[in-house]
């Protein structure tokens, strides 16, 4: 059994300059992300040396802000707010938030940056794989667009295909990349949830920003929740060298309290969300009524996603290949249109500092029931860490009231036994991660890759790779 640890506040990578970053041995990522709610272009970079992650730019703007489809477009898709999109139009996006988060950051495309993660959470309401392929393609032009070279894009196979700079950090000579990112391998059969993507960046992510600013050993068995507009994360379990992927999470997230606030008539109908509204302290003083949360926990379904279902909470999921991996697979759904009409009801009896509590009330819950069910299916160990991230989360007054309220179904605090994080852009981070990984960029001293209390796996690496070599030949 661990002691539990708890953060209440949130972790965010520290800023650095362009000035300091030419200095030391940083390796430096872009993170282009094309949400449902919102598009990122995040430049981070890490300290070979320490593992600390910082932060050189960040811009987001909202993905309803992307323009029209022209008359000869073809729409291939949509965000689950209906949002069409067409493969220029989302193309343009990414190039242009991609080059105008380069150009206030000063840095050299070609010095500098050592690699592109482009990653979507819109894929989670999409119906097909030729729609998910024009949207992978259209994120690759839009790098390409903004002067990113496609070497950038891809990774190093050997030694000499990195910068000198990056040389002497990468393990390229040793290992090579096998598909673990953070020592946690994905399902078997990687088709169980549409962005499952996502659940495998935050869950890395999550990882590297504990390991760069804290001192917890952050290490699998891991559960991970992203509360985006829709849900991603993962569940780990105990393996070595590399963890495996038991559990997995597919749904509603932000949508869910989006619903109550665009209900309220406070934000425009349609697309408008939780972000339109302005964070006041106000609402750390109220007291909300727990009737009403229950009222709005009866429109929400948290479950073990049922066998015969092809969609939950908009998302697209195969139960089937699930089962197939020994993946438990846990959605999140509610009746939108009720938490609408619920929103429009409220507002005549309150105001918006007490939407905003209650809201962070009902995403406590839902924290809660999500956890209910992983223990009841016997998917939490005595030593897995429980880390948050996603704009639905890691604000308000969430973070203080999952630290005081979580409980396991023992009764127990989850505080006190299991360790708690709270981490923003942990999709960010994760591309400065998984960066790492794919270009065997390893830091033994400060590594996040294994188990709690288990010394570096780049070892166990080798000869697990030796051992597979001698069997191919």
């Amino acid at each position: 059994m661990i002691g539990g640890i708890t953060l209440q506040r949130v972790l965010r990578p520290k800023s650095i300059g362009v000035s300091s970053l030419r200095m030391g041995p940083f390796f430096t990522v872009a993170s282009v992300e094309l949400g449902n709610t919102t598009t990122k272009a995040i430049l981070v970079t890490t300290n070979l040396k320490t593992a600390e992650i910082f932060e050189i730019e960040k811009e987001v703007r909202m993905t309803r802000d992307v323009r029209l489809p022209l008359p000869n477009e073809e729409i291939f898709g949509e965000t689950v707010f209906g949002v069409p999109l067409t493969q220029d139009s989302v193309t343009e996006l990414v190039s242009s938030i991609l080059s105008s988060v380069v150009l206030k950051s000063k840095i050299d495309l070609e010095k500098d940056l050592h690699f592109v993660v482009r990653s979507t959470g819109v894929t989670a309401g999409f119906a097909s794989p030729e729609e998910v392929g024009s949207i992978v393609k259209a994120l690759a032009d839009g790098c390409l667009r903004a002067g990113i070279p496609p070497r950038k894009m891809t990774p190093a196979m050997f030694p000499e295909n990195l910068p000198p700079s990056l040389r002497e950090f990468t393990w390229l000579h040793k290992v090579y990349f096998d598909g673990s990112i953070a020592s946690c391998l994905p399902p078997s059969n990687t088709e169980i949830v549409a962005n499952e993507m996502e659940g495998e960046l935050v869950t890395a992510g999550i990882k590297g920003a504990v390991k760069g600013t804290t001192t917890i050993d952050f290490r699998n068995p891991v559960m991970t929740l992203d509360f985006g507009t829709t849900l991603a994360g993962r569940i780990t379990n105990m393996g070595f060298p590399y963890a495996k992927t038991i559990g997995s999470f597919a749904g509603l997230a932000g949508a869910i309290p989006d619903a109550i606030i665009r209900g309220s008539g406070l934000v425009q109908s349609g697309t408008g969300c939780v972000l339109d509204i302005a964070r006041s302290s106000k609402s750390r003083n109220v007291s909300v009524d727990a009737q009403w949360v229950e009222q709005v926990h009866n429109l929400i379904t948290v479950e073990r996603v049922p066998k015969s279902v092809s969609r939950f909470g908009t998302v697209p999921v195969n139960p089937a290949a699930a089962e197939e991996s020994n993946v438990f697979l846990i959605g999140v759904d509610a009746d939108i249109k009720k938490l609408e009409e619920f929103g429009s009801k409220i507002i005549e009896e309150v105001d918006v500092n007490y939407i905003l509590a209650l809201i962070d009330k009902v995403q406590t819950g839902i924290v809660q029931r999500i956890l209910t069910v992983a223990d009841t299916a016997n998917l939490i160990l005595e030593e897995t860490s429980l880390g948050l991230t996603g704009r639905a989360i890691t604000t308000g007054q969430k973070p203080d009231f999952i630290a005081k309220e979580l409980k396991l179904n023992s009764g127990d605090l989850w505080t006190k036994t299991h360790q708690l994080v709270f981490v923003e852009d942990g999709l960010a981070m994760g591309a400065a991660v998984s960066a790492r990984c794919m270009n065997s960029l390893g830091i033994p001293k400060f590594c996040l890759a294994g188990r709690k209390g288990d010394p570096c796996i780049m070892a166990e690496r080798m000869k697990l790779q030796k051992k597979k070599k001698k069997l191919i030949s």
